[in-house]
């Protein structure tokens, strides 16, 4: 039945709804209403003729009769923020239609828009005989707004009201299991998938792919890949994110040569994964070469690309290539100053780190927690006590951002590395967040710099209680007592790793040869030259002790290898 039909009926309702609530809701409602009467756009003017709208008839009627259906539908399209949405809302509630179920569910899509859930929420209630859309559509808002549980209890309703899931409803509640990072419900969402004959579906196998790599199950999310024959960019993506970003970086590098192999096109997102595998593996080389496909490609004017290429050659020991990119760049945003503060840091430049801070923050561009997790860890390494306290005590002071626990363990390995292990110890024990295996990592370090054992012991008591079987806390403390030549405290320790069966993880040094990566461990003879190697390595140990270098091995742990 159309709304139209019985205009007396509808015109009692919508008076009896108008008187029932506040003068003023009304008046901005109806100014609201008004207004977009008054000027709708050249488009929805061609909705509104189109669905057969008479506008001459409309103007002679009553100023008191409610728009019907068609004309809040465009009025919900006109809507560009969340005060004229609520001025709308109200109105559909004097005139009844707020319970349509298209325009209810339009409602709920511009609340979840607009960040509020609450309202969503409400309206989504109310709405009567819902369907699988206006379910699809309040699950989508829950996980784009980061309510990812509530998104899941909505499927559970939905599931109790035997509304039968579609394709588009499974790619985002496997999204909130990602975010989540709970397996369980994953499976039981996976298991759904199969039952309705969806796990072909390009679409949910990448979300299942995404799901499985992000609860780092990511030879479950390889079952998934290979399960769907017909693969397409999207998929074909998501199984290379995954593999990066859990460390299978060579397998990473290995599904997009399998790719392009397939004659099939990428995007930035593909991209960006594959620079991020040859960020981990250090392979400049080959990180060059996918430089030359994304230059062939047209990636370059990508900024999101352009930042993931600074970030890789600054991390693969090209700063100056990474300083050149980031010259050329037309746009620059937080992301590109970001990388390129963390990339001087980690080749030592520290004065040039905070300079490009300073540079961005003249530039107007405003730091997010990653800068500042870069331009502390630069003062660490520089020695600069009193600019790290200056620039820790503006996130919250000048830019609003809350400190987490990686800017306090900054903040304690610069106390550490400068020698204020006291200061450091009571920086600690002000902190509003529970201190964690990162910042007393951060103290023990500094202890071992300058051979403060009984705080080092302070801190290594509470490691060696969170993190029983990490090896390094206890060389570290062991390195403390060698240094400081107090060998029973070397013994209680190497007595202690035994018992817990723990053995120091070998140093592994990398080198990249004609786009190879080479690996060695300490003492390692499986590589096929490592005869001349070690011939080499005889030399240049020559030539260092005549040079007049002695090697300092106080705090060497041996026999736990």
């Amino acid at each position: 039945m159309g709304y139209r039909t019985s205009s007396s009926c509808v015109n009692l309702r919508f008076q009896h709804r108008k008187a029932s609530l506040p003068i003023r809701l009304i008046a901005e409602a109806d100014a609201a209403v008004a207004a977009i009467r008054r000027k709708p756009s050249q488009e929805h003017q061609d909705i509104y003729h189109s669905q057969s709208v008479d506008t001459n008839t409309s103007s002679h009627v009553s100023a008191h009769l409610p728009p019907d259906h068609n004309m809040y539908t465009f009025m919900l399209h006109s809507c560009s923020n969340i005060t004229s949405l609520k001025q709308i809302h109200t109105h559909m509630l004097i005139s009844g239609l707020d319970q349509n179920i298209f325009i209810g569910t339009k409602l709920v899509t511009l609340y979840a828009k607009y960040g509020s859930m609450v309202d969503a929420g409400l309206v989504f209630d109310n709405l009567p005989n819902k369907n699988i859309f206006s379910y699809n559509t309040m699950i989508a808002g829950y996980v784009k707004n980061g309510h990812c549980e509530e998104s899941l209890r909505v499927y559970a309703r939905m599931q109790g009201e035997g509304i039968e899931p579609d394709n588009f409803t499974f790619p985002f509640l496997l999204k909130a299991c990602a975010g989540l990072s709970v397996l369980r419900e994953g499976k039981l969402i996976h298991y759904h998938i199969r039952r309705n004959g969806l796990e072909s579906d390009v679409f949910v196998g990448a979300a299942l792919i995404d799901m499985y790599a992000k609860c780092l199950k990511i030879e479950d999310a390889r079952q998934v890949f290979n399960k769907i024959s017909e693969r397409d960019m999207v998929l074909w993506t998501a199984m290379i994110s995954g593999y990066a970003h859990n460390g299978h970086d060579y397998e990473a590098l290995s599904t997009f040569q399998q790719m392009q192999r397939a004659g099939l096109a990428t995007d930035s997102i593909t991209i960006i994964s594959v620079l991020l595998a040859c960020t981990h593996l250090g392979t400049l080389q080959r990180g060059k070469c996918v430089h030359g496909y994304i230059i062939i490609n047209g990636f370059e004017s990508d900024v999101n690309v352009a930042n993931a290429l600074i970030d890789m050659y600054g991390k693969c020991g090209s700063i100056y290539f990474a300083h050149k990119l980031f010259d050329i760049m037309p746009e620059r945003d937080v992301i590109s100053w970001s990388a390129m503060i963390a990339g001087y840091g980690m080749h030592g430049q520290c004065e040039t780190a905070l300079v490009f801070f300073r540079q961005m923050q003249r530039a107007g561009i405003r730091p997010n927690y990653v800068t500042f997790i870069s331009v502390l860890s630069a003062c660490s390494h520089a020695g600069l006590v009193n600019e790290g306290w200056e620039y820790f005590d503006s996130m919250h002071r000048v830019y609003c951002i809350k400190p987490s626990l990686r800017h306090y363990a900054c903040m304690v390995d610069l106390l550490g590395r400068c020698g204020h292990l006291d200061e450091a110890k009571d920086f600690i024990e002000k902190m509003p967040l529970e201190p964690d295996a990162g910042v007393w990592g951060a103290l023990l370090g500094g202890c071992r710099i300058h051979c403060n054992i009984e705080l080092g012991e302070h801190a290594a008591e509470y490691l060696f209680s969170v993190e029983p079987q990490n090896a390094g806390y206890y060389v570290l403390l062991s390195n403390i007592y060698a240094t400081c030549c107090r060998w029973d405290g070397v013994a209680k320790v190497r007595t202690l790793m035994r018992v817990r069966k723990l053995k120091k993880t070998p140093g592994c040094s990398f080198i990249e040869v004609y786009s190879k990566v080479h690996s060695f461990v300490a003492e390692e003879k499986s590589h096929p030259q490592s005869g001349e190697i070690y011939a080499m390595l005889e030399i240049l140990a020559k030539r260092l002790k005549e040079a007049g270098y002695v090697p300092d091995t106080k705090s060497v742990l041996e026999g736990l290898e």
